[in-house]
């Protein structure tokens, strides 16, 4: 079975990130990046279904330099081999032309039995480029799932909702993105560190996918940021001090903020 995952090199949450100045595109080089949380998720099922299944699992993933090191982590989990898209005119690409890179890619990478994707990042966090490339790739896609299971050309998938579960069927090959409840992602190993060290990774550009700068970059994308602000440091909380009265207080508290 050839499985890809789609990951993503992403700014440290526990970083104080921002956005560049002179472009309002997010800043990846103040602060450490690294594979992207939900991402490690995607690709502990797919390293988990190619230990039941049998196959290979490719990651794929896109942005400049210092984004294979998120491919980097994924073949020190496990997986077999890498592709890191990079190219100067990617810079600033929103979810669609970010989806069409990666299309591209996918097709360029061979047969594929299914391709794996978290469920967003954790730095644009808008969940939608999953769906863009399943679409692209004319594939049926299973997204947010908590559980996965193949049986020869049938994945089924379980999605939580907040008052009931829905079971999913679909035919293979098939694009499925995972949540963050779908497993616990393994830690690499000192043997599965050394061994990623010999695993090939290979470097594409537009040129190589076909891909016109034109159709991709910040010039060209169907959203915009118009402006930042910083977030407000947080305000000091209200203490209430019990002379007697600190339940009518507390309840006073509440009632100005509608939580009761």
């Amino acid at each position: 079975m050839n499985i890809v995952v789609c990951v993503k090199h992403v700014p440290d949450a526990q970083a104080d990130r921002g956005f560049n100045e002179s472009d309002l595109t997010t800043d990846r080089s103040s602060v450490d990046g690294l594979l992207s949380e939900l991402d490690e998720y995607a690709v502990e099922e797919a390293l988990k279904i190619a230990e039941a299944a049998g196959g290979e699992v490719t990651v794929l993933t896109i942005g400049p330099a210092q984004a294979a090191d998120a491919v980097k982590k994924a073949l020190q989990m496990g997986a077999d081999k890498g592709v890191h898209v990079s190219d100067d005119a990617i810079k600033g690409s929103d979810a669609w032309g970010t989806s069409l890179i990666l299309a591209e890619a996918i097709t360029k990478i061979g047969e594929t039995d299914i391709v794996l994707t978290g469920m967003s990042s954790t730095d644009g966090s808008m969940g939608v480029v999953p769906a863009m490339v399943a679409e692209r790739l004319s594939l049926p896609q299973i997204t947010f799932s908590a559980a996965v299971s193949i049986d020869g050309k049938t994945v089924t998938a379980r999605r939580d909702g907040d008052a009931a579960s829905e079971t999913i069927v679909g035919t293979l090959p098939a694009l499925v993105s995972v949540t963050d409840q779908i497993n616990e992602p393994r830690y690499p190993s000192f043997k599965g560190i050394m061994a990623a060290k010999k695993k090939p990774v290979e470097t594409w550009s537009l040129a190589d996918l076909g891909i016109d700068a034109s159709q991709v970059g910040l010039a060209n994308a169907y959203t915009e940021v118009i402006s930042v602000t910083k977030r407000p440091p947080r305000a000091q909380g209200q203490i209430v001090t019990d002379e007697g009265d600190g339940g009518e207080q507390l309840a006073a508290f509440l009632a100005a903020g509608k939580f009761i």
